[in-house]
């Protein structure tokens, strides 16, 4: 059978206006196609041959395969590589509803493009996730689970609505379990979530109004998601040293007729790791009453700290109510769990569980009771001690693998908990390259761009979801490639 040649490409998308570059090489693809230049069965150059055709790299060229997939004018045929499947024109008849225009109407901006890419690689075969917000699902407290479900399965006799704030025997349990971390409130001050990113939209929905600035970290976790630029808010970062956020910088940006909040990771924050110092921590609460600033703390690493000495949380030193607290079960038990918790003073946690009454009538039943037998039997207890062990163990083997190897071209902090250390290269390393050449070699890595306010030469890595074997394998592949 005779093999279609590839088609031949003498053009090139302009990368000095505002269209996106990968938008245009959509753009030029579906007129050739709409004008019949390129004919239904002409097989387009590999990726890596189209990305040196445009100049762009490789996920450029990802992302507008991924798009015209989408439309079903491309697919991959079997021995022939990408072909033309469709004309346009065909795509447009109006028996056929417009599909894209429809998803691009709504509210919620869509994520990040190399977000999009990652979360979907995060999926792929033999690929090591070396910077995944997850924890090794080998951890997994195999045991632990069987005798809750099996305790569980007897005194379970129905699974209905919760009430609206979750079910109660939760509720207290996160009581007692907060204890510990020097936050003393009542069960009416709790308020069960699908996750802690499900508080996140709840505040972001109903308690903030439109054109509302957010003051967070940068970079920040925050910034990889569109949820509050979708809201009509707008994120201002504020710089960290090593003792955490340099709160003094809001001073300038704070405007006493414009409503804001404060968004913070104090504890092993999310991408660097940083843990700000209690004294810090004081000096913060201080500005933010005498300010009239709001906090959202973002307690997910909270539980997470190595060392003997607690970070105390901001809630804890929260004599005005000034704090909205997220906790979550995801990083330390289960992500597929999809329990987390708001703590506020009660008229918040009355207005959050109204409206999220109105999103999912309650988050799951059977996970909240599965999660609140683990905290009353002690059995979560025990899990989180052997976990902190064994991340220590890891995040340790992580440090001695960027001192032998990369002491010479990037730099890091070393992180007192959590999973992540923030790796930032000298001049001469680009990130993006590196993504594209380990990407190739089956490293998954998160740049640290998609965090921050502005370009940098750091990565977030992650050594929670790999061995110390499976680290320090895929570290020397990249030092390889560097």
């Amino acid at each position: 059978m005779k093999r279609v040649r590839p088609i031949q490409i003498d053009w090139k998308p302009n990368k000095q206006i505002t269209v996106p570059v990968y938008r245009q090489i959509v753009q030029y693809i579906c007129d050739k196609v709409a004008n019949g230049e390129w004919t239904i069965g002409s097989r387009l150059p590999s990726q890596r041959a189209l990305a040196e055709a445009f100049a762009v790299n490789r996920s450029t060229i990802f992302t507008a395969i991924d798009e015209l997939t989408s439309y079903g004018i491309i697919a991959g045929k079997s021995g022939a590589g990408t072909q033309i499947v469709s004309n346009t024109w065909s795509l447009m008849l109006p028996t056929k509803p417009s599909w894209k225009k429809l998803i691009s109407s709504g509210s919620l901006q869509e994520n990040n493009r190399r977000m999009q890419q990652i979360n979907r690689l995060e999926f792929a075969p033999d690929i090591i996730r070396l910077g995944t917000g997850e924890l090794d699902p080998r951890l997994f407290p195999q045991k632990m689970w069987t005798e809750v479900l099996q305790k569980m399965s007897v005194e379970i006799t129905s699974l209905g609505y919760a009430e609206p704030l979750g079910i109660m025997e939760l509720r207290q349990a996160i009581v007692e379990h907060m204890r510990q971390f020097g936050i003393n409130v009542s069960a009416n001050n709790v308020l069960v979530t699908s996750g802690a990113l499900q508080g996140l939209q709840l505040i972001a929905s109903c308690m903030l109004e439109e054109g509302s600035t957010v003051f967070t970290e940068a970079p920040t976790y925050l910034k990889s998601l569109q949820m509050f630029q979708s809201a009509g808010l707008n994120l201002k970062g504020i710089p960290m040293d090593h003792d955490g956020l340099e709160y003094w910088q809001m001073k300038k940006k704070l405007h006493p007729t414009e409503p804001s909040i404060l968004y913070t990771i104090p504890t092993n924050q999310n991408p660097t790791g940083i843990t700000m110092s209690n004294t810090r921590r004081k000096e913060l609460m201080d500005f933010c009453i005498k300010n009239r600033l709001p906090i959202i703390e973002d307690g997910a690493y909270q539980e997470l700290c190595f060392d003997d000495e607690l970070a105390l949380p901001l809630k804890a030193i929260d004599e005005n109510g000034m704090v909205m607290y997220l906790g979550s079960a995801s990083k330390t038990l289960a992500p597929g769990l999809r329990i987390g918790w708001v703590i506020a003073s009660e008229p918040v946690i009355q207005r959050l569980g109204d409206a999220k009454m109105q999103m999912d009538y309650g988050a799951s039943s059977l996970s909240q009771l599965v999660f609140a037998e683990f905290l009353n039997s002690g059995k979560y207890g025990c899990y989180l001690a052997d976990l902190k062990q064994i991340l220590k163990e890891r995040r340790d083997n992580a440090l001695e693998i960027l001192a032998k190897d990369f002491r010479d071209i990037a730099t890091w902090d070393v992180p007192i908990g959590g999973f992540y250390i923030w790796l930032t290269f000298n001049d001469g390393v680009e990130v993006d390259d590196l993504f594209e050449k380990a990407l190739a070699k089956g490293i998954l890595l998160n740049p640290g761009d998609i965090y921050d306010f502005k370009h940098n030469r750091s990565l977030r890595l992650s050594f929670a979801y790999v061995t110390c074997e499976e680290f320090t394998e895929a570290m020397r592949s990249m030092r390889r490639i560097i």
